[in-house]
């Protein structure tokens, strides 16, 4: 049953910002702490960005840190990864991930739900 719902991927200039969204389906993510992680054929996962379920606590992997910021909007019922200065290098599907009553965790291993992922494709 699907819980949560990547939206936002697409095809994105180099240097610009773009904004990715993580709705949640039937549950209030006021008691979920979320994590944005993204994926290359053939890579593992990374870890992009964590808030805690409060919302006060956030982490970022090294790949985008000071070029992406997670926030939650309660009232949306809804995550978002803004980033910044895209590179080609951030081409990936990414992956909205939850926990209940979390912390902001980096490992995917503490995330129990996972959406479809969404693709964001970089030109130069």
């Amino acid at each position: 049953q699907e819980q949560h719902t990547e939206s936002g991927g697409g095809l994105v200039r180099s240097g610009a910002s773009h904004t990715l969204s993580c709705v949640a389906i039937g549950r209030e993510f006021s008691t979920y702490a979320v994590a944005w992680f993204r994926q290359v054929p053939g890579m593992e996962r990374e870890f992009v960005a964590a808030i805690d379920y409060s919302g006060t606590s956030t982490t970022y992997g090294d790949s985008m840190r000071g070029r992406a910021t997670i926030s939650k909007d309660k009232a949306k019922n809804t995550v978002f990864l803004q980033m910044d200065d895209v590179r080609p290098e951030d081409a990936a599907v990414y992956y909205c991930a939850t926990r209940l009553f979390g912390g902001a965790s980096q490992r995917p291993a503490d995330y129990f739900a996972w959406g479809q992922g969404t693709q964001v494709t970089v030109s130069s």
